[in-house]
Formats: structure tokens, C-alpha cells, sequence
């Protein structure tokens, strides 16, 4: 987790069982930030079929957004338009490494008071506009799956800069016992 924080440049990594888990566990902690059951996650209409399930396991409603068919992540110009007032985040996709327009989505989060949750899970390393994929959200949620660019067979980790929502996860990932078990 150290190590996987530092790689990214945030302060915290937060190891779960999958990449799946990684996307429900991230959009479970946006509760402790005032999310209701049922409220909406813009999410792009092009994605691996895990992405709309965490949306489902968490307790949300997932809004499909069409994509580019240059980049086929989610269209930034189309977001606003699929809003409604129970949207509370929203989850670019960067589909097989490519970068979303992260600029755009982060102005449209920013103005509307959204969070940002990435699902980096094929997009280890990548960069946008110089920056890092996993660092440019509130969470950003990696698979290490087989057949991902890194590997531990099977897993998956959550990156954040905030603390709280670190505290979150890991109450979370280890059914709300923090520091129980601490290993040496």
C-alpha cells in the first residue's frame, strides 16, 4: 500500500480483494459523505460490466453517459445533460489505459459539488497531461487482476489523498475494524 501511494504521489492505498471491490468500495464510502441509497453515479455507457455492478452493490443507480468513438471514454459534453439532483458522483472509466478528459470532468465536478471517483483499472502508469491516472480524482480504484498491466494475480487497491475517505475504506474493507489487525 506504501509503496503503491508513493508510486502514484498520494498519501494513501488501500488494499482490497479486487478491482471490483476496489469500484464498490470506493463509491460505499462516499456514505460517510453525505450519499443517500439510490442516489446517481454518471458512469460511461462503454465499460467493463463491473464498473455498472459496484454502481449496483454499493446502493447506487448507475447513468450511462455515451462515449467518444475517438477515445471511447466517457464524452465530457455529455455529462451535465444525464445530471439530476441525486447525482453525487461521477466515475470516468480509463478504458484500456486511455485517459478520460480528466480537465473537463474535474471542472464539471468541481462546479456542480460531485466527487470523482477513477476506475484506473487498466491504466496503471498511465498519465494525463503529464499527471498521474489515480491521482486526479477524490478515489481512484486499480485491479490487479492476471490480466492487468500489474499483477498479483488476483486484487485490487483505492487510492486517495483525503483522509478521511481513507479511513473510510478501511473500515470498509475490513468490516468497520480499523487497526485490529496490525502485522509486523
Amino acid at each position: 500500500e506504501e509503496k503503491f501511494a508513493v508510486l502514484f504521489g498520494v498519501r494513501h492505498a488501500v488494499a482490497v480483494s479486487s478491482g471490483t471491490d476496489a469500484d464498490s468500495l470506493a463509491l460505499a464510502a462516499l456514505y460517510d459523505f453525505g450519499a443517500q441509497r439510490g442516489d446517481e453515479i454518471i458512469v460511461p455507457a462503454l465499460s467493463f460490466v463491473a464498473t455498472g455492478n459496484a454502481v449496483f452493490q454499493a446502493g447506487f443507480k448507475p447513468v450511462f453517459v455515451d462515449v467518444k468513438r475517438q477515445t471511447l471514454n466517457i464524452d465530457p459534453d455529455k455529462i451535465e445533460k444525464a445530471m439530476t439532483p441525486r447525482t453525487k458522483a461521477i466515475m470516468p472509466v480509463h478504458l484500456m489505459g486511455k485517459p478520460a478528459e480528466m480537465d473537463p470532468i474535474k471542472s464539471i465536478a468541481k462546479r456542480n459539488k460531485l466527487f470523482i471517483i477513477e476506475d484506473a483499472a487498466e491504466a496503471h502508469g498511465a498519465e494525463y497531461k503529464g499527471r498521474k491516472i489515480g491521482a486526479l480524482g477524490d478515489m481512484a480504484a486499480f485491479s490487479l487482476y492476471a490480466a492487468h498491466i500489474i499483477t498479483t494475480i488476483e486484487g485490487g487497491i483505492i487510492l486517495t489523498d483525503n483522509p478521511a475517505m481513507n479511513e473510510a475504506l478501511r473500515s470498509l474493507r475490513n468490516h468497520g475494524m480499523v487497526d485490529k489487525f496490525v502485522f509486523q
